[in-house]
């Protein structure tokens, strides 16, 4: 008997079961951009360079159903917003920055926590990056 080559073949189970509480981490590392930021007369009307890292945790009820990107937060996605903010109106404090980039990942309602660090990196000579880290849940209601 010959074998059909245009049957699909079905994806054997998985060896594994996918937790109610499981979570998948979306991040992004090290993005590196020019952002209108600080208090300082010296860093008004200019850009300064800042470092972000993000991860994102979304619930996670296993492999997207159809191989498709709609099933999945996409980090393009996230990254392009964050460039637009980043490309934005001057902010004062590197806090509001962070909580900022906090609430366009929340704009999606699969994420269920972020961890944002925002480095200022040519702040102090002697000092690789100054900044800060904050992490958000969303609220259950």
């Amino acid at each position: 008997m010959a074998r059909n080559s245009k049957v699909r073949r079905l994806r054997p189970a998985p060896a594994y079961t996918v937790a109610a509480d499981a979570l998948r981490k979306v991040f992004i590392r090290d993005l590196i951009a020019s952002c209108a930021l600080g208090i300082h007369n010296h860093e008004k009307g200019t850009r300064q360079r800042v470092r972000i890292n993000l991860e994102l945790s979304v619930a996670d009820d296993g492999r997207p159903a159809d191989d498709h990107i709609r099933d999945v937060v996409c980090y393009e996605e996230v990254t392009d917003a964050l460039r637009r903010l980043l490309a934005g109106p001057h902010i004062h404090l590197v806090e509001t920055l962070a909580e900022e980039i906090a609430e366009l990942c929340f704009k999606d309602p699969r994420v269920a926590a972020a961890r944002i660090r925002v480095d200022k990196l040519d702040v102090f000579a002697d000092a690789e990056s100054v900044g800060i880290e904050i992490t958000r849940v969303r609220s259950s209601h």
